[in-house]
């Protein structure tokens, strides 16, 4: 296992859900942590508390910046934080949960416009960071880019049209960014994580309902917690996963296989 004294994971909304979880398990693993979210005034003190106990508890520094990450001048303001830093990252994870949950029929059905913010947001917005992060030149040798999926990327699911879109238009992207970046020495992949009970998830249609079913058809009987998928980031971001590249792969306990 390599050395990760002084090495930074950059993670693409970091206050909540996967993107907390991650950030926590990283941080145990000995990375330093900058954290991009989005966040209401009110609740920025428990959020900046969270980070600071992360930050005592394991030894590690963490940089957030309550900022919206779809911007491009976030994405230039804080590769140039990072280059005057000199910060050497390792690990980017793309977390953001921002996307439309509109029916196609009704009064306020899906346009093509919720569908375009959708996709970039849980989508393109992957690659922007990631295309930043080669152009800064702070990255290491096999550094890892990863995103989270979901099980509607094959899947249809009444009001999940236009993040199901995303989720192809991701993992698409992700696969090319497999191939082109290679030569760099990076590595890209996307964890589909099973159904979890996050703020996002609760603003799904019918969440109770489908947590109930997911429960009944998990061959473990129960949903996936964040800290399941904060585990496999810790394990695809090891030395030893260097040959793990352009692949979806399902952290779910069993669930898509029923």
């Amino acid at each position: 296992m390599v050395n990760i004294k002084n090495q930074w994971a950059i993670i693409i909304g970091g206050s909540q859900g996967l993107g907390l979880a991650t950030a926590k398990q990283l941080a145990s693993d000995g990375f330093h942590l900058l954290i991009l979210h989005r966040d209401f005034r009110n609740d920025i003190p428990q959020i900046q508390s969270t980070f600071k106990s992360i930050e005592q508890q394991h030894g590690v520094q963490v940089l957030s910046f309550n900022k919206d990450a779809l911007k491009d001048d976030t994405i230039r303001d804080i590769f140039d934080k990072i280059s005057n830093a000199q910060l050497d990252i390792k690990i980017l994870v793309h977390s953001l949960a921002k996307g439309n949950l509109n029916l196609l029929t009704g009064e306020n059905a899906l346009k093509s416009v919720d569908y375009k913010h959708t996709i970039y947001a849980m989508g393109i917005n992957f690659y922007e960071w990631s295309k930043a992060l080669i152009d800064s030149k702070r990255y290491l040798p096999e550094t890892k880019l990863l995103a989270f999926t979901s099980e509607g990327n094959q899947k249809a699911s009444k009001g999940y049209g236009a993040v199901s879109a995303a989720k192809v238009t991701l993992e698409a992207i992700m696969r090319q960014m497999a191939l082109e970046f290679a030569p760099l020495g990076i590595t890209s992949n996307c964890i589909q994580a099973g159904v979890t009970l996050t703020r996002s998830f609760e603003k799904i249609p019918n969440a109770d309902k489908i947590l109930d079913h997911t429960k009944n058809r998990n061959p473990f009987k129960r949903i996936t917690k964040p800290e399941d998928v904060a585990k496999a980031v810790s394990l695809l971001v090891d030395d030893r996963a260097n040959w793990i590249n352009g692949c979806v792969i399902p952290v779910d306990g069993g669930e898509h296989i029923c």
